[in-house]
C-alpha cells in the first residue's frame, strides 16, 4: 500500500516500469523517457515563458511528479523531439527530473505543427496575442480556412474572426495588450478606428487614465461619427419663402405656366402646372421631354 502511495506520489513516471509502452488513446503509447534525449519544438509557438509560474510548477512537481505527459515524435538520432508540453518539460528539469513521462506519436513536421499550435490554444494563461498568432500560423501554414479551424479548436468562427483582427492594430497596442495595459475589450473596440494614429491616441488614454470598455466604446463612437446631427439640420432646415419665391419664378419662366407650390410646414408638398388646353398640355409635355433627353 505503501509503496502505491509513494509512486502515485511521484506522478505517472512512477506507474511506467522498464520503459514498456503503455497504450491510452489510438496509436499513442505512453514512455518514461530521459530528458537529455527530448530536442525542444522548432515549431513551439509560444516563445515567453514566466520564470515564477514555471517554478511553481516545478514545485508542484517535485511534490507530485507529472500528472499530464508531454507528447513527442522519434527522430532518426534515437532521440525524440517535443510536440507539445514545453513547458511541463522545463519545469520538469528545474525539478532536478531526468525522465518525463510521455506520448509518442508519428507526425510530420506540419501534423506537429498543427498539433502544437491546437494544444496551445487550448491553454487558458494565453494572452490574446498569443492565440491570434497561433490562429494565423494554423490557418497560414496548416492550409486552414476559418472554418477549418473553427472545427479544429471548437471555437465559433466570430471568435476566431475577433482574435484575427487583433494582428491588426499598431505593434504598440498588440504589446501593450501582452502586457495587460489595456483588455480584450479594449482592443476589440479599438479596431474600429480606422486611423492607426487616432489608434494610438486613445490606447495612451486608456493606459494614461484607467479608462473603462464603455467609456473607450464613447470615445470611438464620437470618432467615427460622422457630424450627422449637422447633415441633418442642413438637410431638414426649410427653405425660406424668398428662396420658394426664386425657385416658382424661375420653373414659371422655364414651363411658360402660372407654376405653384403646394406644401405644409414640415416641407412636404407639390409642384402643379395648370394647362388651358391639349395643345397647352402638349406644350409642357414636350418641355418635360426634352429634360428627359
Amino acid at each position: 500500500m505503501n509503496a502505491r502511495k509513494n509512486a502515485l506520489g511521484r506522478g505517472l513516471g512512477a506507474l511506467i516500469e522498464d520503459n514498456e509502452p503503455r497504450t491510452f488513446r489510438g496509436d499513442d503509447s505512453l514512455f518514461e523517457i530521459e530528458i537529455d534525449r527530448i530536442e525542444t519544438n522548432p515549431f513551439q509557438p509560444r516563445k515567453n515563458f514566466e520564470e515564477d509560474s514555471l517554478q511553481e510548477l516545478a514545485n508542484s512537481i517535485k511534490e507530485l511528479g507529472i500528472i499530464q505527459p508531454i507528447t513527442v515524435r522519434k527522430i532518426d538520432n534515437g532521440s525524440y523531439q517535443l510536440i507539445t508540453g514545453e513547458r511541463r518539460l522545463r519545469a520538469a528539469r528545474m525539478a532536478g527530473l531526468t525522465s518525463i513521462p510521455a506520448f509518442v506519436r508519428t507526425a510530420d513536421d506540419q501534423g506537429m505543427l498543427e498539433m502544437a499550435l491546437v494544444e496551445n490554444i487550448q491553454r487558458e494563461d494565453l494572452d490574446s496575442i498569443e492565440i491570434a498568432i497561433s490562429y494565423q500560423r494554423l490557418i497560414e501554414e496548416c492550409n486552414l480556412t476559418q472554418e477549418n479551424l473553427s472545427d479544429r479548436v471548437g471555437k465559433k468562427r466570430s471568435t476566431i474572426s475577433n482574435y484575427l483582427r487583433l494582428l491588426k492594430l499598431p505593434a504598440e497596442i498588440q504589446l501593450g495588450l501582452r502586457q495587460k495595459k489595456v483588455s480584450m475589450g479594449h482592443a476589440r473596440t479599438l479596431i474600429n478606428i480606422e486611423d492607426g494614429g487616432a489608434q494610438l491616441a486613445i490606447f495612451h488614454q486608456i493606459v494614461k487614465d484607467d479608462l473603462s470598455v464603455r467609456q473607450v466604446e464613447e470615445l470611438v463612437r464620437k470618432l467615427n461619427q460622422p457630424d450627422e446631427e449637422q447633415k441633418a439640420k442642413t438637410a431638414s432646415k426649410p427653405m425660406t419663402d424668398e428662396e420658394y419665391n426664386t425657385l416658382r419664378d424661375h420653373l414659371r419662366k422655364y414651363f411658360g405656366a402660372k407654376v405653384e407650390f403646394m406644401r405644409n410646414p414640415a416641407g412636404k408638398g407639390k409642384i402643379v402646372i395648370p394647362f388651358s388646353s391639349n395643345d397647352d398640355l402638349d406644350r409642357i409635355i414636350g418641355v418635360l421631354d426634352k429634360l428627359n433627353s
